[in-house]
């Protein structure tokens, strides 16, 4: 059973005998996020998957599976640190034999799959560009230029396995939301069986700490759950006998029976399930830069060095073969995308260092293009822009006596372990010395009563009072935040507003992103009139409360419609569909659930909402450390081919300079580490 941290919490707090406020409209979304897969988004136009390259199956992602690539590494470093440090070069065959098995350690696979993708006539990819540039290196005498290009491009190859390996096991997080067994009673026997296997109208029983495996309606007189998995409602649900109960509801206190009103694959948390499925199949397929830089640039590449040795054929009258042939070779070295291989993947994983530096984590270095493009951040509400935590916000008594009514207010909920009653409890203080506190009694889903001193009280929400037919006033009604309504002996006696805190950047953070021209959104599954009131202290674009999984879906598309390109901001399993739709998940990774951190795209390891802004700046600056490389590497190479041609530059300057190039790159990505944001 995978439990998050906002489910275990309140099984802690729930030993002692519960208190429910259930108030009208209030939900809150402190989610248990998780099932958003972002493996489609891997290599797919390398076409690996057909090739034997598979990306993302997490066999060879660890070290252990690398040790091919690090001898190479090693034997590398080695023969450069003899060559140019004590002025020792083997002499052929032994240098060919030393770099070549160094060359094969590092290039196998990549040989392999440029030879498979050769037989189907498929020679404009990276992968056989690659092959012919490096083995062209090795023909000309360049081995350890050769076997350098295959090395830094097989690290590179390596990370992004290992990032779309994580991606691609999170929706195993997701999928363990979902219970194996449950326990029908059959013939007044109880018999463990698959969720598939139940019949509508059989009992089942569920123990306390289990999930709730199907839909159902409550036969035990009452039952206490945790619902953040389906609703993002972060305190314990009362539910009364005949109440509906829905699979992903954790049971908090004593055993209790459920008789199944649908079947598995027709429950609430399957459907789900199947939203975030079908999400993902929707989302657009994310490219390598250099797999579709290479769709044009190795086709013009080949040409023109074919061009190179044939075309002056026609128009050379003393035409020497050999010569146009080396000419040839030099614009097929300076090709070599070499400082582009290492480059971008240096400068991307120079960006996600700076991101972890700052708190943020990238589970991926396309995630760094993403955020570039991003102009409509979507964000929850509770754990995001808020604490999450609970406060006294404002005390209200009918005869002025707010000390008083905070007392007998703390005095009856301190017999509850509720957060909303903690909140009370301890705003109080010690103002509970020498109070009699007599018998207290829950009154399911309304609050409590019991005896304070010689008084009759009662604590909770309208409901309550309605019950006991005690009028009360319109302010409390009109109220935007959460209400504990107390009556004493029969009177309505004032109220107290709960509510939860911004967090201390979250203003700023919505500032900073309306500087960037980024629309905001807030969603969530909050009665709209507290979303409403949070909306306008942050300042936000728009506010939608009183949302389930399927209304903010809705919300989402609508949003994609429009052409917003969206990240999403949570914590929460109830909000996956949602994820699953962004373009950008971003969760909040200290009060977010496991489940939430293992699947999203972006992890914000602090909870500050400000670092939001950080990633798209970082994400930002990544891309045009990226496009200078880029323009650097094709620049140089632009001049040095051009004088390759013409006979000016020979196959040493070609390799000089791509080296040159190569290093010029690498330095430019690295000082991505050095700034300061």
């Amino acid at each position: 059973m995978v439990t998050d941290k906002k489910t275990t919490a309140p099984q802690k707090e729930n030993n002692a005998k519960p208190h429910h406020h259930s108030h009208e409209g209030h939900t809150h979304d402190g989610k248990s996020h998780a099932g958003h897969n972002h493996a489609d988004h891997s290599h797919d136009d390398h076409d690996h998957d057909h090739d034997g390259h598979s990306h993302g199956d997490g066999e060879d992602s660890g070290w252990r599976g690398q040790l091919p690539l690090l001898t190479s590494l090693a034997i590398l470093a080695v023969m450069l640190t003899l060559e140019y440090g004590f002025g020792i070069k083997p002499a052929n065959p032994w240098s060919l034999l030393i770099f070549g098995t160094s060359y094969l350690l590092a290039g196998y696979n990549v040989l392999k799959l440029a030879f498979r993708k050769a037989m189907r006539l498929d020679f404009f990819n990276e992968f056989f560009l690659m092959s012919v540039a490096t083995l062209g290196a090795f023909a000309i005498g360049s081995y350890s230029e050769g076997v350098a290009v295959m090395v830094f491009y097989s690290i590179g190859e390596w990370f992004q396995d290992s990032a779309v390996a994580n991606a691609k096991r999170s929706i195993k997080a997701l999928l363990d939301i979902r219970p194996d067994t449950v326990d029908v009673i059959r013939d007044g026997k109880t018999v463990t069986v698959k969720p598939v296997d139940v019949e509508i109208g059989e009992l089942i029983q569920v123990r306390p700490g289990e999930k709730v495996a199907l839909d159902g309606e409550l036969v035990s007189d009452k039952g206490t759950f945790n619902t953040s998995a389906m609703t993002g409602e972060s305190k314990p649900d009362a539910k009364a006998k005949g109440d509906s109960v829905l699979a992903g509801m954790i049971n908090l206190n004593t055993a209790i029976e459920v008789r199944v009103v649908s079947l598995f694959k027709d429950s609430k948390l399957n459907r789900i399930l199947e939203m975030v499925q079908d999400a993902t199949a929707r989302k657009s397929k994310t490219q390598l830069f250099i797999s579709r830089f290479a769709k044009i640039y190795t086709p013009v590449v080949f040409a023109l060095a074919v061009l190179v040795v044939a075309l002056p054929y026609f128009f050379v009258t003393d035409y020497v073969f050999a010569d146009w042939l080396y000419r040839g070779l030099v614009f097929l070295v300076i090709s070599c995308p070499c400082a582009l291989v290492v480059s971008i993947p240096l400068g991307y994983f120079g960006g996600i260092g700076l991101a972890s530096k700052n708190g943020i984590l990238f589970k991926g270095s396309n995630f760094l293009d993403v955020m570039t493009t991003i102009n409509t951040v979507v964000m929850d509400k509770t754990g995001t822009l808020t604490k999450g935590v609970f406060k006294v916000q404002r005390i209200v008594a009918v005869d002025g006596d707010e000390k008083e009514l905070l007392r007998l207010a703390a005095a009856i909920e301190s017999k509850s372990t509720h957060p909303i009653a903690m909140a009370v409890t301890l705003h109080a203080g010690d103002i509970l010395q020498h109070t009699a506190i007599g018998e207290v009694e829950e009154v399911p889903g309304k609050g409590l009563k019991g005896q304070i001193d010689d008084k009759q009280v009662l604590a909770g929400n309208t409901r309550l009072l309605d019950q006991f037919n005690i009028s009360y006033t319109d302010e409390v009604a009109q109220e935007e935040d959460t209400v504990v309504v107390l009556a004493v002996n029969g009177r309505y006696a004032g109220f107290i507003t709960i509510a939860d805190e911004l967090k201390e950047d979250a203003v700023q953070a919505i500032k900073e992103m309306h500087e960037m021209k980024i629309q905001t959104v807030m969603l969530s599954g909050d009665k709209q009139a507290v979303v409403t009131k949070t909306g306008r202290l942050l300042g936000i674009d728009r506010a939608f409360g009183d949302l389930l999984p399927e209304n903010k879906v809705e919300k989402v598309e609508e949003l994609k419609q429009q052409g917003k390109h969206l990240a999403f901001v949570g914590d929460g399993i109830n909000d996956a569909p949602v994820v699953a739709l962004a373009d950008a998940g971003i969760a909040m990774g200290g009060l977010g659930s496991d489940a939430t951190i293992e699947t999203a795209d972006i992890v914000i390891q602090n909870d500050m909402p400000s670092k939001i802004v950080t990633a798209i700046k970082i994400g930002r600056l990544t891309k045009s450390i990226v496009w200078q490389n880029i323009a650097l590497a094709m620049g140089v190479k632009v001049i040095v081919l051009i004088l390759g041609a013409g006979g000016v530059a020979t196959l040493w300057e070609a390799v000089i300079a791509d080296v040159g190039v190569a290093l010029l790159a690498i330095l430019n990505a690295v000082r991505i580490q050095k700034i300061k944001l």
